[in-house]
């Protein structure tokens, strides 16, 4: 959802799901109370487990699901995913790969909506911290971060 041109040649959009789910959604006056969602990724990969080389990138992007609770035709669960119940151990996982994946001086931009889970939580498990970051959104819950990869 966040990139503005999935077709540049230098962008890997990489999900665990490619899929096309129809679910409940009454918001915003929406009529047919439904909504059509289409997760199409360049390439099917788990976070934990990311399938590149060390130092494969200089930008690594991690928007991993932020939700705890959602109902099995939720609008947000399809759109984000859901955290399982080995979240924490899920997500520190992520931070290693995707530092991992990330060459020296690379940039990782995470992206977490603390709506269930505050983003304190979330920086507990990472191994570095950030440099800097952007709380943006209607209630100001979705926060950017940003990562540099020192040398070892």
């Amino acid at each position: 959802m966040m990139w503005l041109d999935r077709q540049n040649q230098d962008v890997v959009f990489g999900d665990r799901r490619s899929e096309t789910i129809t679910v409940t959604d009454r918001s915003h006056g929406n009529e047919s109370g439904t909504r059509t969602l289409r997760i199409e990724p360049d390439t099917l990969i788990d976070f934990r487990a990311l399938p590149y080389r060390d130092g494969s990138f200089k930008l690594v992007a991690f928007d991993p699901p932020h939700l705890l609770r959602a109902g099995p035709r939720s609008w947000l669960a399809a759109k984000y995913g859901k955290l399982s119940d080995t979240w924490q151990d899920d997500l520190r996982k992520g931070f290693s790969e995707c530092l991992r994946v990330l060459d020296v001086d690379g940039v990782l931009i995470f992206k977490w909506n603390e709506t269930q889970v505050k983003v304190a939580e979330v920086l507990a498990l990472t191994p570095v911290k950030p440099l800097f970051g952007h709380i943006s959104g209607r209630k100001g819950l979705t926060h950017w971060l940003v990562f540099m990869k020192a040398a070892a």
